[in-house]
């Protein structure tokens, strides 16, 4: 279980944008929390991934107290998560090429044997050729680099996906192909699913359950 506990985030002092919200993501569940731009749920997806320390308020990961934030969560926590931004090209260091993209956390995490391997089981899991993957993030399309950026997440076999606003830069075609990629690896992995967004079409037929943001305040 995924539990966010009276969780108030920000990111100036005394000007929270999430304020004593609690939330609840079961193995293999899928959530989609909804509300429009501005409201503070990527913040909370931040928290919820490890990403950003609250102010108050903890995450419990499989019944154990989050113990640090970034590169000061411990291994075993920060690797449970895996994560997709609204913009690959933020999120992504130009330098690398895709294929390199999708290896590094296995090669930041000693996994450097495997790391061939798995990329290319991902890469052919999201729709991306061989030739695509040698290219770097400038020379491919923005729904290209997110489809690296889903297979990166999912490269060390995360047990908590969040996705936020993972389809809202990409066409409709691109956004099912990444919706069904997402849905077989929780199926298959019983991995639980926090999507964020704005679209309540898309996550309402995606997800089991849909929390609608002032549900939450």
């Amino acid at each position: 279980m995924l539990e966010l506990q009276a969780i108030t985030a920000g990111y100036e002092p005394g000007r929270p944008v999430v304020r004593d919200v609690s939330l609840t993501l079961a193995p293999g569940e899928a959530v989609g929390l909804l509300g429009p731009s501005g409201c503070g749920k990527s913040t909370l997806a931040r928290v919820a991934a490890l990403l950003h320390r609250p102010t108050s308020g903890r995450v419990v990961i499989d019944g154990e107290p989050a113990r640090g934030w970034r590169h000061t969560a411990p291994r075993e926590q920060r690797t449970a998560f895996g994560v997709v931004f609204q913009q690959p090209r933020l999120s992504a260091d130009p330098r690398l090429s895709l294929r390199d993209l999708i290896a590094e956390p296995l090669r930041a995490t000693g996994r450097r044997t495997e790391a061939a391997a798995r990329t290319e089981e991902l890469a052919g899991a999201v729709g991306l050729t061989g030739e695509l993957l040698g290219r770097r993030p400038h020379e491919v399309s923005d729904g290209q680099l997110q489809r690296a950026c889903l297979a990166r997440a999912l490269a060390l076999r995360p047990r908590w996906l969040v996705c936020d606003e993972m389809t809202a830069m990409l066409d409709a075609s691109t956004t099912a192909a990444l919706v069904q990629v997402v849905e077989t690896y929780r199926r298959e992995e019983g991995a639980g699913l926090l999507a964020v967004g704005h679209d309540k079409v898309l996550l309402e037929r995606w997800c089991s359950r849909t929390i609608h943001w002032p549900a939450l305040s």
